[in-house]
């Protein structure tokens, strides 16, 4: 079993445990809410200002990121195009979908992998701080349509934890600093935390979808799911593969990072944007829950391919 493969077993080993805990009643579903608050707001802004902050800033101007956006433009033109010409889907529900087929879980599901399996959590957070200083407030803009100032949009994504610790150890590791040993050992302390708790939440998520109603259908949503989850799923891992190898000559760990990162699954604040909204629910929920299913044999098996 190469390295690739057993990282990828201890990360599923640790979802697993988090479903049975669902199972024996040891945790309710409801408590994935808490599992998830933690590892958001605390955990995790831990471990990427920690990691941020000590990269290699070659590291984080990787080419990676430019397989991602040429990903995530194609998936997202092609969502629209059909859902607009051919389903003829309002704006709302558009944007939604194109979301559901491209913005990927860079934090809860991107950090453990990207630490994990490809060794460097930094790897990541080119593609979390793109998703949350340019996707999500573009995203906003065109949800709002007049509701929600510009400014008050722009500024939105600098209220999530992740975007402003990442931020705060990139300005750290630019100008060349570093803080005392007493105050990064309880960031390095708390950053420890965030893989572990972020896959238990992981793994409680599943068993609580499993018990979750299923909506009745309505206006063929099914058709938008099943084009969003075939675009997230598996053409925008082939499209970041096809860019990487063949546009880009990546190879080694950064083909490897590039191909991994496009085959995460939805975020689930996704489904949050839609429910705030009030446009494409049931296609944001549909897409995040198959798309969570089908990633890590997704991932697992790009492992053992490019590993």
């Amino acid at each position: 079993m190469s390295g690739v493969v057993a990282a990828f077993a201890a990360l599923v080993s640790v979802a697993v445990l988090g479903y049975v805990i669902g199972v024996i009643g040891l945790l309710r579903a409801s408590d994935e809410l808490v599992l998830s608050r933690l590892a958001f707001y605390v955990a995790t802004p831990a471990l990427m200002f920690a990691t941020v902050s000590r990269a290699d800033l070659g590291a984080l101007l990787s080419p990676v990121l430019l397989t991602e956006i040429i990903a995530v433009a194609c998936t997202q033109l092609v969502f629209v195009l059909v859902a607009k010409l051919i389903w003829r889907r309002t704006t709302g529900q558009a944007t939604i979908g194109a979301l559901a087929s491209s913005y990927v879980n860079a934090g809860n599901l991107g950090v453990p992998i990207s630490l994990y399996v490809l060794g460097d959590a930094a790897l990541v957070a080119p593609i979390l701080l793109f998703q949350l200083l340019a996707l999500t407030p573009v995203s906003f803009l065109i949800l709002d349509r007049g509701t929600r100032s510009r400014r008050a949009a722009l500024l939105l994504p600098f209220r999530n934890p992740l975007t402003v610790a990442s931020l705060l150890g990139l300005a750290l590791a630019l100008g060349g600093g570093t803080l005392p040993v007493t105050v990064m050992r309880p960031i390095d302390l708390l950053g420890g935390a965030a893989v572990p708790v972020a896959l238990l939440a992981y793994g409680l998520s599943l068993y609580g979808s499993r018990r979750a109603p299923v909506a009745p259908e309505e206006d063929g949503v099914a058709k938008d799911i099943a084009l969003a989850v075939t675009l997230k799923a598996v053409a925008q891992p082939a499209l970041a593969y096809a860019t990487a190898r063949f546009a880009l000559g990546l190879e080694g760990t950064h083909l490897l990072a590039a191909t991994l990162f496009a085959a995460l699954p939805t975020a689930q604040n996704i489904y949050v944007y839609a429910v705030t909204y009030d446009t494409g629910r049931r296609l944001a929920r549909g897409a995040v829950l198959l798309t969570t299913g089908l990633s890590i044999p997704i991932m697992t098996a790009i492992g053992a391919a490019l590993g």
